[in-house]
């Protein structure tokens, strides 16, 4: 099949909440049109954290070409100014070669950085300042966040400490809240984006259920044991959704049954704020086609945007 837009090059974006498909459906539409697909997920950018960040596998990968997958060590941040400039360099590169890419993933501010163009804070980490804060806890550092910056922080899950310190460094080094730093200036391509709704609440809950399971079939534990021997066990992405569940049940604080309960839990209010963040009325410089049906089905509706967006 012909690149549906050829002239000129943009980019295909496929968000959505947590386990609705999005990885399949945007290697199904790659291989369908021969075209590369940029990671938009901010845990995916580490090395070695794979079961438990759902990272497309080995054999997925080899099928269509991906981008932005282990591009960091997972004790060296990535922040999100450092892979705007790393996605932007190579959508710029696609379009040289006339190729419209595919931006997936959940992670709202990583997908917004490159589609509204924002201006993130060059804030280069710092060490000092965030071992000082780490030493308050991953709560209180949140409640710190929701008193000095709102907005950052009803944006950010109360468990993910690597976005809650980057937040709390940008406010400390520059003595304004992150919210207000993000200037945008969208990128003059165009932008075609589709969104993977979530099921109704009780199948999406077993959906999330099995799939926390097969995470751990797969060998997730050991995964996370292999990190913490590696890294330590205070490396702030294994205090991330699922690491830090997984790490209380290897401290001895909590049953593997009970982790794998509150695993779900916390997924599924993820989600919820996921699915917050692309619902947001105004939020989005782009709207999103939403896409009700079958893999298949979507595949087609897909298709057909971008047939009729290319006439």
């Amino acid at each position: 099949m012909k690149h549906p837009v050829k002239y000129p090059p943009g980019l295909i974006v496929i968000v959505g909440a947590t386990a609705t498909g999005k990885t399949s459906l945007a290697i199904q539409l790659a291989q369908t049109l021969s075209l590369p697909i940029l990671n938009g997920d901010s845990r995916q950018v580490y090395r070695y954290f794979d079961i438990g960040t759902a990272k497309p596998t080995l054999t997925q990968q080899q099928g269509v070409p991906h981008h932005l997958l282990d591009i960091a060590e997972p004790d060296a941040p990535l922040t999100v100014a450092m892979y705007q400039q790393q996605a932007q360099g190579l959508i710029q590169t696609f379009h040289q070669q006339g190729v419209t890419p595919i931006l997936v993933g959940g992670s709202g501010l990583y997908i917004r950085a490159i589609i509204a163009g924002l201006t993130m804070p060059a804030i280069a980490p710092q060490p000092d300042l965030r071992h000082q804060l780490s030493q308050l806890g991953q709560e209180q550092c949140h409640a710190l966040l929701q008193h000095l910056d709102p907005p950052s922080a009803a944006k950010i899950h109360g468990h993910d400490s690597v976005r809650t310190l980057r937040a709390l460094e940008v406010f400390y080094c520059t003595g304004q809240p992150l919210s207000q730093l993000c200037a945008a200036c969208p990128p003059p391509y165009p932008i075609w984006q589709f969104g993977l709704p979530t099921p109704p609440a009780p199948l999406y809950r077993q959906s999330l259920g099995d799939r926390t399971r097969a995470m751990l079939a797969a060998g997730w534990l050991a995964e996370v044991q292999s990190l913490r021997h590696r890294y330590g066990a205070q490396l702030p992405l294994l205090r991330t959704l699922g690491y830090a569940e997984l790490g209380e049940h290897l401290d001895g604080h909590i049953p593997l049954s009970e982790a794998t309960v509150q695993i779900e839990q916390h997924t599924y209010q993820f989600a919820k704020r996921q699915r917050t963040w692309f619902a947001g009325k105004g939020k989005e410089p782009h709207p999103i086609h939403w896409l009700y049906g079958s893999p298949t089905e979507n595949l087609s509706d897909i298709l057909h945007s971008l047939r009729g967006s290319s006439t």
